[in-house]
């Protein structure tokens, strides 16, 4: 089954010719279908790339998905017209009286200032509390799975030595979860942050549940009881020239960045990224709609509410 997204949103073009089946509204409106309602909160500067990346996971799945944007209202984008904006986000006002399948809660280039000063933190605050009532499962992406343990159990991000950049080699430590179920022992997910959370911040609160980890990268999946909350530290998501345009992007400012990990074949720039990560990511949220959020959800909706769920998991 498809994705619907917005009528015009520039993703429809790209994801077709990828073969990705997307359904405007205007197709979707005469389908007697109850598609699953994912909200993505957009905090990423390069708006349209980023919901062309989640679009792309998001829809490869026999299930129908309802993608909504959602970007902070005080926040001003300066990478993305006023235009996309108005056309296809909406504020939290506008959705917050309403109950979704899904939320995922993307990163954000904001991870060396402190959350407090984040601008629009009371507002993602005020979101992430709305979500244990109104949303089934929420997954939180890089920046946001860091604030979201802070907002949620108080564990804090830590300041790396220097950026972690590339794409890691993680092992499945739950391989009977099905978050991981199909996964091998070992896959590849690339990584861009300057901070971490802790392995021993999150084992000490008895909520949490590690599923698969990096020696190099660290903790990458975490969930909590039922899969409420999923937490995933790095970036399956991301395209294959994505490390490459942010190297360069930083050589051009003047940083002191090195070349991504495992990325380049033989570290050489000219030569085009080996996709290493695909297969993961497309299995990686196929399951989380799956099983986190298809097959737990309430049949009223608004149910989520009062934590009624079909079955443990």
């Amino acid at each position: 089954m498809p994705i619907k997204i917005p009528n015009r949103l520039p993703a429809t073009d790209v994801l077709t010719q990828e073969n990705i089946f997307v359904m405007t509204e205007t197709r979707a409106v005469s389908q007697e279908i109850r598609p699953l309602q994912i909200l993505l909160l957009n905090l990423m500067p390069d708006k349209i790339t980023t919901e062309t990346q989640l679009a792309r996971v998001l829809g490869n799945t026999p299930l129908q998905i309802e993608m909504e944007l959602l970007a902070p209202s005080g926040h001003v984008s300066k990478n993305t017209s006023e235009e996309h904006m108005l056309a296809f986000y909406k504020t939290f006002d506008q959705v917050s009286d309403r109950y979704f399948d899904g939320l995922v809660i993307t990163g954000a280039p904001v991870e060396l200032m402190p959350f407090e000063e984040v601008d629009y933190w009371p507002e993602l605050c005020e979101i992430m509390e709305w979500s244990k009532t109104h949303v089934h499962s929420t997954l939180h992406i890089c920046w946001g799975a860091q604030a979201a343990l802070y907002y949620h159990y108080g564990i804090p991000k830590r300041t790396l030595d220097k950026k972690l950049f590339g794409v890691f080699r993680h092992t499945v430590e739950e391989p009977n979860y099905i978050l991981f179920r199909g996964f091998d022992d070992h896959f590849l997910v690339p990584h861009s942050r300057n901070t971490t959370t802790d392995r021993a911040d999150i084992e000490a609160v008895p909520e949490l549940k590690i599923l698969a980890a990096s020696p190099e990268a660290g903790v990458y999946a975490v969930k909590t009881d039922r899969c409420r909350q999923v937490f995933l530290m790095g970036h399956a998501e991301y395209d294959r020239d994505t490390l490459k345009r942010e190297y360069l992007r930083d050589v051009a400012a003047g940083k002191d960045i090195d070349l991504p990990k495992n990325y380049f074949p033989n570290d050489d720039i000219t030569r085009d990224p080996v996709v290493t990560w695909r297969s993961c990511a497309h299995l990686l949220y196929g399951n989380w709609l799956n099983y986190c959020v298809y097959q737990t959800v309430p049949y009223d909706i608004r149910d989520i509410e009062h934590g009624v769920r079909t079955e443990d998991i």
